[in-house]
């Protein structure tokens, strides 16, 4: 039993994963807390991780490249199709395996893992956008500096 691929569904407080091994086989699933993620893969030999995108995937993809695993964070859209059951069966477990098995098939668009400063910047770009969306703007386009207090 070698594990190839795992699929981690990322939640608030428990993170479901499912491994497959070189015929494609579940020989992996499991719920596990937040806390006990990293407990769980130094058990593990290093193989590719599929994780979905989303807040915090990042975060753990960098903790797993440090642990010789090769992390991969793929996008959304390319989950679904792979869901079995349709929209009604959309549960943790079953998103994990449908992350596993989008992962291994050819074309997958995987989305580059970002650094903490590159994610500061990010931070730092949305916020100052934020802050322009905010700015008052009069029907000709110019920005609006004072009111009329009349």
């Amino acid at each position: 039993m070698t594990i190839i691929r795992i699929g981690i569904d990322l939640a608030k407080n428990t993170f479901s994963l499912c491994g497959v091994d070189e015929r494609e086989q579940i020989v992996l699933e499991k719920t596990v807390k937040r806390a006990k993620l990293l407990d769980v893969f130094s058990n593990l030999p290093p193989c590719m991780v599929a994780i979905e995108a989303g807040s915090g995937a990042h975060h753990w993809a960098r903790s797993l490249i440090s642990r010789g695993f090769d992390a991969r964070i793929m996008d959304p859209a390319f989950v679904p199709p792979y869901r079995t059951g349709g929209r009604s069966a959309e549960n943790d477990r079953n998103d994990a395996r449908a992350i596993c098995e989008a992962a291994g098939r050819p074309g997958v668009r995987f989305v580059p893992i970002k650094t903490l400063d590159q994610q500061a910047i990010l931070l730092v770009h949305r916020a100052a956008t934020r802050r322009l969306r905010s700015i008052p703007v009069s029907r000709t386009g110019s920005v609006v500096f004072w009111q009329n207090l009349a």
